[in-house]
């Protein structure tokens, strides 16, 4: 009786156990394969890549799309990319309105007489020689001024500020980007005789942010420049002053027609019918600084990568390199490339044009059925503390109109924390370049071509056939 209790209890305390589902455990992460990891690792003591940023900076200099600057820079990317052992380089042209500067500057004249530090925005109209003189009138946001009555800003200078934050993703350039992009258009159709802006940059150098504007159709291009952050500080204390405020303005400047052109050039895949793999960015540059980390950087990590794929073998599908001119003014070279070639499929497309320091987010846009890779992808990553992101996101100046097209894309999300004290101005220049995070870049984008553009053949075993 004690036997058949004991094994009533048993099987009363085991069926509802035995009713329970299994535990769900979490998905098995996919195995990094070797050569993927070593290339990654080895990839941390890069040179190439500083080599490239380094040589472009040094001897080519400020690179503004369009004029002879940019020219000598494609001329010099040919030689480098050849010296370097890529295959089928060459340079596809388009024509583009140039815009050049000329002299600049801004003065109170009252009631507290000084001088500002200024800079014409891409595309600004110029004045005479002698420049203009008119009242200031200020807003405190591009919708303060979106909503003023013509009244009140008809025959004036209209004076935008903004309150731009520091952030590590960067994402607050698209907000307070507003002034620069819509203002000058917005003051113009209101009757203004000019603007200017506190420049979209989070320092307090007195250095000018620069950038691209562009006037609406039917709107006068009007004089338009960006203050330093610190001047346009100053020019907000003097307003709150209460008293009337003149200002000259002088921003000279001249709209011709010439040519750009995208350096192309190519790791040959083992089968050429595959579609290939893109990686990029932009060769040219405004004309302040010397373009480091916009975007001599972001050529040079693209090529780095690359190199170090074709240093170790021949991969399954072909690498093309893309130096993408003419972003800066209105990315006139993605354009170009992808009434080119963006009806052809690409297997994935990534550009880096957001500085050099350390990557710390990965996003992806490889679709449904390519998820294992895009999962790949992040594991291969992970051990340089690179965090997974999205997977139906990527992102990229000159690729993202193809991305919204279609085209699968990657995005490698730089750290972005400092990145606006640079951005377009004058301290864009070699020494902002960190070699220890550039190299953790040529790691990061080394990983993601030996994973996406298929496992590498190594010399020695093509010989062995």
């Amino acid at each position: 009786m004690r036997i058949s209790l004991a094994l009533l209890l048993a099987a009363a305390i085991a069926a509802p156990l035995a009713a329970q589902p299994a535990p769900t455990l979490p998905p098995t992460p996919p195995v990094v394969p070797p050569q993927v990891a070593a290339l990654r690792d080895a990839a941390l003591q890069d040179h190439y890549a500083w080599d490239i940023t380094e040589g472009l900076t040094t001897e080519i200099g400020q690179r503004q799309a369009g004029t002879a600057a940019e020219a000598r820079a494609r001329d010099w990317a040919v030689a480098k990319l050849r010296a370097m052992g890529f295959a089928n380089i060459r340079v596809e042209p388009f024509s583009m309105p140039v815009w050049v500067r000329g002299q600049e500057s801004a003065e109170i004249l009252a009631p507290y007489p000084q001088r500002l530090v200024v800079a014409a925005l891409g595309n600004s109209g110029s004045t005479e020689p002698d420049g203009i003189t008119g009242e200031v009138v200020g807003f405190n946001s591009l919708s303060e001024l979106e909503q003023a009555p013509a009244s009140a800003v008809r025959g004036k200078i209209v004076f935008v500020r903004h309150d731009m934050p520091a952030n590590q993703d960067g994402s607050g350039y698209g907000y307070f980007g507003g002034p620069r992009r819509q203002g000058p258009s917005v003051a113009s159709a209101k009757g203004a005789i000019a603007i200017v802006i506190r420049s979209i940059g989070t320092d307090h150098h007195r250095n000018p942010h620069v950038g691209t504007q562009s006037f609406v159709a039917g709107v006068r291009p009007i004089p338009a420049g960006a203050l330093t952050v610190p001047d346009a500080e100053q020019l907000k204390r003097v307003l709150a002053r209460g008293k009337p405020v003149t200002m000259h303005l002088t921003l000279v400047s001249q709209q011709l027609q010439d040519q750009s052109g995208n350096v192309i050039a190519e790791v040959p895949g083992r089968d050429p019918r595959l579609p290939p793999v893109l990686v990029g960015g932009h060769l040219d540059s405004w004309d302040l600084g010397t373009g480091a980390i916009d975007d001599a950087s972001g050529v040079a990590i693209a090529a780095a990568s690359a190199k170090r794929i074709m240093d170790a073998g021949r991969p399954l599908r072909t690498i093309r390199i893309v130096w993408f001119g003419a972003e800066e003014p209105g990315l006139f070279g993605g354009t170009a490339y992808q009434k080119a070639h963006g009806t052809e499929p690409h297997y994935v497309m990534a550009e880096s044009d957001f500085g050099a320091d350390r990557i710390w987010k990965l996003n992806s846009k490889l679709g449904p059925a390519r998820k294992a890779e895009a999962q790949l992808l992040q594991e291969a990553l992970a051990p340089l503390g690179i965090v997974p992101g999205k997977l139906d996101e990527a992102e990229g100046s000159d690729i993202g109109g193809m991305i919204d097209a279609g085209q699968p894309g990657v995005g490698l999300s730089q750290d972005g924390t400092r990145y606006f004290d640079i951005h377009h101005t004058p301290d864009d220049t070699l020494d902002k370049i960190d070699p220890e995070q550039l190299r953790q870049n040529v790691a990061a984008w080394t990983a993601m071509l030996a994973v996406l553009a298929g496992p590498i053949e190594a010399p020695t075993a093509r010989r062995r056939r």
